[in-house]
């Protein structure tokens, strides 16, 4: 399991090179899966080079990133051609709508369990919490994203607290349950 929780992806050089890390390979020959379901407004809009520009800078090429709006389900050989998704943020219901709808939600909880790498930024990190009715189911808590304050630096207790706090430059990485959560960032 390789899932890296996000208010706003790959804010700072600690989350990047733990991105990095986890991929485990040579970047330039990284696919990516690029999915910006969740920008339904000018603001999420907005954000979706800086979401681009996060793979991009990791090393991943332009060439190897492919973008789905999740109208289609993908079913779980195609999608494990890539070596990360990336699901970005805006509208949370919107998404987690989209990935049930078209059964993408079993795919991609195969994916991860399947050792897939996935990072989620602020709606797409909501989607794996109990926040809303039909999540995913990958952390049983509610998860607050773009948080003042957030939680300290660290391995997390399992079972989880009810409520865990992402700032924007922390992120929650999970690599295996129960010992493998922990807090980076500030």
């Amino acid at each position: 399991m390789r899932v890296l929780l996000t208010s706003a992806g790959l804010e700072t050089e600690e989350i990047k090179e733990c991105f990095v890390d986890m991929a485990g390979k040579d970047m330039s020959f990284a696919k990516a899966l690029f999915i910006p379901t969740a920008a339904t407004d000018v603001d999420a809009i907005n954000v979706l080079p800086k979401c681009i520009n996060d793979l991009l800078k990791c090393g991943i090429l332009d060439k190897n990133i492919d973008v789905s709006d999740l109208h289609d389900g993908m079913e779980i050989g195609k999608l494990q051609r890539y070596d990360v998704v990336y699901l970005c943020g805006g509208n949370t219901r919107y998404l987690l709508e989209r990935i049930n709808a078209t059964r993408f939600n079993k795919s991609l909880m195969e994916y991860i369990n399947d050792n897939g790498l996935v990072i989620g930024v602020s709606a797409g990190s909501l989607i794996f919490s109990n926040n809303l009715d039909s999540n995913l189911g990958l952390i049983d808590t509610k998860l607050d994203v773009h948080c003042i304050m957030g939680e300290r630096r660290g391995k997390l207790a399992y079972p989880l607290k009810n409520n865990v706090k992402l700032t924007n430059t922390c992120a929650l990485v999970i690599r295996d349950f129960p010992d493998g959560v922990e807090i980076i960032g500030e």
